[in-house]
């Protein structure tokens, strides 16, 4: 057991120890009054020393032994047997030995000598442990002013070093290696990279961040790559620290038919964040051409709740996101909000451009420059109880081309429009468990158009609107402790649209699902209101299992006293009964979840569906999507849609991993992205081999495939994630 625990400051701990006296009479004697100490004294951090054993030798050495363990500040240190030698003032320390420096890094050695503040000293047999992952390893190690740490003849791995003497992985071999505790930086000198005991690489001088350095200047993994498009290529990032809080990111690119250059630049502030990536490209796909890139993203939070967001998109040509891999965008969106939300009120507004990449979009007749603006609030009248919402929106877009729209195309039409809302809704519980909502609301929108030879510069539209929903909820429970769900509802609504006529600009796509089953305008915008009688029909059931599954199941159906023609023929909404909504879910416990949603027309044919899988598992993973859609001219589908998305990973050991994704059109019967990757990764190293297709084609874009290469060494450059399987030492 632990005989004597001493607990003070370390000078009058071992002033007090060291006085003229045996150790018996130090063990016995009364409490003597402390001396006094001088200001440097107690300026000195708080140590402890606690051992199975402590004694005064004969040579007036102050001894400790057995499981002997000394705190100083935040240093801990951890031995076998400690010696304090009045006269030199050193400590003789015998191992094995752990000295833990307060931060994330840990010091093992067979033997020490060092001073009383564990500040300066010589070891031998000694080890360095970064963050429990990388190790130095050397002859000798001295501890200099408690900064630096100087290592001998040294090795420096993030492998396991097996007891048999096998090589490690990788490994660097040094003179000497110095670590600056203070800068948490390690310096090399006459360094060989060794791949197996291998010398791959002599470096007469090599700096290292410190691994529990978060951010530091310098080379990150690089990336070979050899595609069809540029050849054989290498991607080289380096990274400079430019202060806590702001980076920069330069990232050269060569390759056998492209010379590139990449940025990114990261700075945070007190109130928010912004992040630039740029790009220029020399190649010979554009040989007479610069081609390149701008993106920037930020938000801030301002004054008084208010939130400013943007998000810049700027680009060369219509190809070099896709050639150089940066993005699979067909139209840029630039944009810069204003918001502010509280519990009880919105006020956003926001400017946005767009650029079309497509090919068959000219971009004079896109709607370039959007300014959007809204204001919602919510009030609890106590007079008609319920709620009551209010909200104006204001719009305008411009076009570049000053060509007059016609009846069947927009040209170059630009559009400004105000619309006001005013919707109050209350609920109720009717006898037998029924829940009813009342809604009464009125829409007025003000129209103005240009460069438009169909339609008035100016129009209005008063829309009125009501609609009484019904529910009964209805739940039972099995003896078995299975829950189940079900709940009918029916809406009966009633719009009026009144005032000009005026075109469709914003709502020619219509999408019908759950989430507007119950809405009086299934339109996104309010350019378009939906008008008439209106009867909506559905239910809901859900089961939820004991053993931790559950399935859910929703359907719902619309009736109109009129059709809308400016619904199309696939949107499910067409005609004065709608197509049939179906959507279900199912969850088997946290491992798989599936989701789908359909919709059956009048000759009960399936118009739209969408399945969507999410399965996981310790060892794979699949994630995919399946979607049919039929031809429909006024969603600019010429022909069927019928595509599956798969993703997947396999674990094939603890240390080998597999991965594929394809993206596949059934109707045409061909892929039109397809990639696979494997992947080793231990406890020291991470390669990581991938092979890509893109094999759709436009003007501006050809097929391309990447092979890429990439080979980490952990602990220095990368995040091994959450799992470290480690290198087996067995023979066996």
């Amino acid at each position: 057991m632990r005989l004597i625990p001493l607990l003070s400051t370390v000078a009058p701990l071992l002033a007090f120890l060291l006085q003229p006296g045996s150790a018996a009479e130090a063990q016995t004697a009364p409490a003597a009054r402390p001396a006094p100490v001088s200001p440097a004294q107690t300026a000195l951090p708080p140590a402890s020393l606690v051992a199975d054993k402590i004694f005064i030798s004969p040579e007036r050495d102050l001894i400790a032994e057995g499981n002997v363990e000394a705190f100083y500040g935040e240093t801990q240190l951890q031995a076998e047997r400690v010696a304090f030698n009045k006269e030199t003032g050193l400590l003789r320390i015998d191992g094995p030995i752990r000295i833990n420096d307060g931060t994330r890094t840990t010091i093992l050695a067979n033997s020490a000598e060092m001073d009383s503040a564990l500040r300066n000293g010589i070891l031998r047999g000694a080890y360095m442990v970064f963050d429990q992952q990388v190790q130095l390893a050397s002859l000798q190690m001295n501890r200099v002013e408690g900064r630096y740490t100087q290592l001998y003849k040294s090795t420096l791995t993030s492998c396991d070093v097996c007891e048999d003497g096998r090589a490690p992985i990788w490994a660097i071999r040094a003179q000497r290696i110095t670590h600056d505790q203070q800068e948490k930086q390690l310096y090399l000198e006459s360094a060989q990279l060794r791949l197996f005991d291998v010398p791959v690489f002599y470096f007469p001088a090599l700096r290292f961040p410190d691994p529990t350095l978060d951010r530091a200047t310098g080379f990150l993994v690089p990336r070979f790559s050899s595609t069809s498009n540029f050849g054989t290529g290498i991607k080289v990032p380096y990274f400079i620290k430019m202060g806590d809080h702001r980076d920069l990111t330069i990232t050269p690119f060569v390759s056998e038919r492209s010379r590139a250059l990449d940025l990114r630049y990261r700075q945070a502030f007190r109130n928010g964040e912004i992040a630039v990536t740029t790009g220029i490209a020399k190649d010979d796909i554009r040989p007479d051409d610069n081609r390149g890139h701008f993106f920037a993203t930020g938000r801030f939070d301002l004054r008084r709740g208010y939130r400013l967001r943007f998000d810049l998109k700027s680009v060369s040509d219509e190809g070099y996101l896709a050639d150089y891999d940066i993005s699979d965008a067909d139209r840029l969106r630039s944009e810069i909000t204003l918001i502010k939300a509280r519990r009880d009120k919105l006020l956003q507004a926001g400017l946005t451009r767009y650029k079309s990449l497509r090919d068959s979009e000219p971009q004079d007749f896109v709607p370039t420059d959007i300014i959007a603006a809204t204001y919602e609030e919510r009030f609890f009248p106590k007079l008609v109880g319920g709620e009551l919402r209010i909200g104006l929106d204001i719009l305008d877009f411009t076009r570049s081309s000053g060509l007059a729209a016609t009846a069947t195309e927009a040209n170059g039409r630009d559009m400004s429009r105000i619309s006001a809302d005013a919707d109050w809704r209350r609920h109720w519980v009717l006898p037998y468990g029924v829940l009813a909502e009342g809604r009464l609301g009125l829409g007025v929108d003000s129209i103005g158009l240009t460069d438009d030879a169909v339609f008035e510069d100016n129009a209005t539209l008063v829309t009125p609107r009501s609609a009484l929903t019904l529910r009964l909820p209805m739940q039972r429970r099995t003896v078995s402790g299975d829950r189940q769900l079900l709940e009918p509802v029916v809406q009966i609504g009633w719009t009026n649209v009144s005032g000009d006529a005026i075109p469709n600009e914003a709502s020619n796509i219509s999408e019908f699902d759950q989430g507007n089953l119950l809405s009086l305008s299934r339109f996104p915008e309010d350019d378009a209101r939906e008008d008439g009688l209106s009867v909506v029909y559905g239910v809901n059931w859900q089961h939820v299992d004991a053993d931790g599954w559950q399935l859910g199941v929703s359907a719902g159906q619309i009736w109109r006293d009129n059709s809308d023609p400016r619904f199309s023929d696939t949107s499910g909404l067409n005609g004065s009964t709608s197509d049939l909504l179906l959507a279900t879910q199912l969850q088997l416990r946290d491992e798989l979840t599936i989701t789908a949603r359909g919709l059956w027309d009048k000759a009960y044919e399936v118009s739209k569906a969408e399945v969507r899988g999410d399965w996981r598992r310790d060892d794979f993973s699949l994630i995919g999507s399946y979607l049919w859609l039929q031809e429909d001219a006024a969603e600019n589908r010429s022909d069927e849609t019928n595509e599956l998305w798969l993703d997947g990973s396999y674990a094939i050991n603890g240390n080998w991993t597999a991965a594929a994704n394809v993206r596949y059109d059934i109707a045409d019967d061909r892929a039109t992205r397809a990639g696979l990757g494997l992947i080793y990764q231990n406890e020291c190293v991470t390669l990581n081999l991938s092979m890509n297709r893109r094999f759709t084609s436009t003007e501006s874009v050809e097929p391309t495939t990447d092979f890429g290469f990439t080979l980490s060494l952990n602990g220095f450059s990368v995040k091994s994630g959450s799992k470290t399987y480690r290198r087996s030492c067995s023979t066996t």
